[in-house]
């Protein structure tokens, strides 16, 4: 049963949704990272312990998606390929604050999650992986290091929700949202991104770093980016992929190098790489 806790803000009310497993999960890995003194090391570190102590997950989709009005869900037993990055970053903010407990996990979430760090509506959601890229770097929570790595200009138009509004059942039930996405999208489609192009990641694959988060860029049209991920520096030096990767998997990290596992996936074009601050 999941449990509805109505938190008073100064000028609004936000609810939270979780369970009691959510709270254990959360209790856990902060257990761990304190156990391990991890607040001492780089933010990047932190990330790939957590989502090491998340190995062998299940991949469940469409858990923070709100019965009705948007409401900030904490699902910590089931990921999705954006929620597992998300997950580990938010506790790595934390434990590096040395903000470790529950309370503090959901209002960094909250932060995460949401355009400028404020729960709304629907579109208020950083629902495009480009556009959560922008809006974290604009606020110092990462930095888009993709050019500086040798990245290619991205002609990165989206359109896919607000012409696809089926897919999605907030938008299909309110058509005032979906006249708000597709002024988001314009807004997304007009910035400038860079990305590394699939036969370009094993030559550039030195400037990506262990902890990296990535977007994989994809050739569908309307999309920006199809999966996420972490970037994992294996023994051997080569970049890996630590995800989420889809329906019937657990979060793993990759048997092949990143730069494979992108050519090997047809919609797949290349990558964004993102540093956590």
């Amino acid at each position: 049963m999941r449990v509805i806790l109505l938190l008073v803000f100064v000028s609004f009310i936000q609810a939270q949704v979780y369970t009691q497993k959510d709270v254990d999960v959360c209790n856990s890995v902060f257990g761990v990272a304190v156990s391990k003194n991890l607040q001492e090391k780089p933010i990047n570190e932190i990330i790939i312990e957590i989502g090491k102590f998340f190995i062998g997950t299940d991949y469940e989709a469409k858990t923070i998606e709100p019965e009705k009005e948007e409401e900030a869900i904490v699902y910590l037993t089931g990921f999705d390929c954006y929620t597992f990055l998300e997950t580990c970053l938010v506790f790595a903010r934390c434990i590096k604050e040395g903000k470790t407990d529950f309370q503090h996990f959901t209002e960094e979430l909250i932060n995460i999650r949401y355009r400028n760090g404020v729960l709304e509506e629907y579109p208020s959601r950083l629902h495009y992986f480009s556009d959560w890229i922008y809006d974290t770097a604009k606020r110092g929570i990462t930095r888009d290091v993709t050019k500086k790595i040798g990245g290619s200009r991205y002609q990165n138009h989206v359109n896919f929700m607000s012409t696809h509004t089926d897919s999605y059942k907030h938008l299909k039930d309110n058509p005032g949202f979906v006249e708000e996405m597709a002024k988001l999208e314009k807004e997304i489609s007009s910035r400038q991104y860079y990305y590394i192009p699939r036969s370009e990641i094993a030559k550039l694959e030195d400037g990506i770093q262990n902890g990296d988060l990535i977007g994989l860029t994809t050739n569908v049209n309307g999309l920006d980016i199809s999966h996420t991920g972490i970037a994992y520096k294996a023994e051997n030096g080569r970049i890996h992929l630590m995800h989420a990767p889809s329906k019937g998997k657990k979060v793993q990290i990759t048997e092949i190098p990143l730069a494979d596992y992108v050519n090997n996936n047809k919609i797949q074009t290349g990558v964004i790489v993102a540093r956590p601050l």
